[in-house]
């Protein structure tokens, strides 16, 4: 039997683009809600401040003034570092038709300010043209797993983890700088330092929410429960596998 997943697409108007952040300066979210529709997703929350009855991962809203937002506020504003995306994936799939990321990160090239993008996406190589001119630019992909099962399980909206491996590896040869996001770690994360050696300049793990460790580990029957212990043993051999390859490593919690 085929399954058809209804996507509820929104175009609204948006008041604000460019939001302090406590990761980085700022955060730009061109998008509400994320076609990615990962399990563990932390920014869920953001469904409460939309109208929609739909579940996190089915709808997205598409803020069409953004580049006009970011035109006004970016040539008063205090130059800062940008994030690329704070709670949703900059890339999603959406952003291949209204190019809502592509126009934002121009502004912040043709300014001058730092960006870090973040996402899940090979779409993100569309913009390598863009990515090249900018001299303050890093490209981060979150990777959480390298088994292909337990992706298809909690991302089951996002691209496979090999297109998201080759990525990295076209943006790094290209000279911008990588790195991974291996948040949350998931089981079966070992193997990553071995395929992302030579195409990461550096490497970030955290763990779970505890919330969604208990309950995605019930509903899905993993075979590792997501305790405390298990973040804490799994983080520190991982780190170590990506030390001895020579990337550096940090481990957040």
């Amino acid at each position: 039997m085929v399954k058809f997943v209804i996507m509820i697409i929104t175009e609204v108007t948006a008041k604000s683009i460019l939001s302090k952040s406590k990761i980085s300066d700022y955060t730009i979210n061109a998008y509400t809600g994320c076609q990615h529709a990962c399990a563990y997703c932390y920014a869920c929350f953001m469904k409460k401040y939309t109208n929609h009855p739909e579940p996190w991962g089915k709808f997205v809203d598409v803020k069409i003034n953004a580049p006009e937002l970011l035109m006004r506020k970016i040539a008063g504003a205090p130059p800062g570092k940008v994030w690329l995306s704070g709670v949703c994936d900059a890339y999603q799939p959406v952003e291949k038709r209204y190019e809502l990321t592509r126009k934002c990160l121009e502004l912040l090239i043709q300014y001058g300010w730092p960006v870090t993008v973040q996402t899940k996406s090979p779409l993100v190589l569309r913009d390598i043209d863009l990515l090249k001119r900018g001299t303050r630019v890093e490209v981060g992909f979150s990777i959480g797993t390298a088994d292909e099962r337990i992706r298809r399980i909690l991302e089951p909206g996002a691209p496979p983890i090999s297109e998201r491996i080759e990525a990295l590896d076209r943006l790094h040869r290209a000279g911008i700088r990588t790195f991974v996001m291996i948040a949350p770690l998931l089981p079966k994360a070992d193997g990553l330092a071995e395929a992302l050696a030579g195409k990461v300049d550096s490497v970030l793990i955290d763990r779970m929410n505890y919330h969604y460790s208990d309950r995605l580990y019930q509903e899905h029957r993993l075979e590792h429960c997501l305790t405390s212990d298990y973040f804490q043993t799994q983080g520190r051999l991982l780190a170590a596998a990506f030390r001895r390859m020579g990337i550096p490593c940090r481990v957040l919690f």
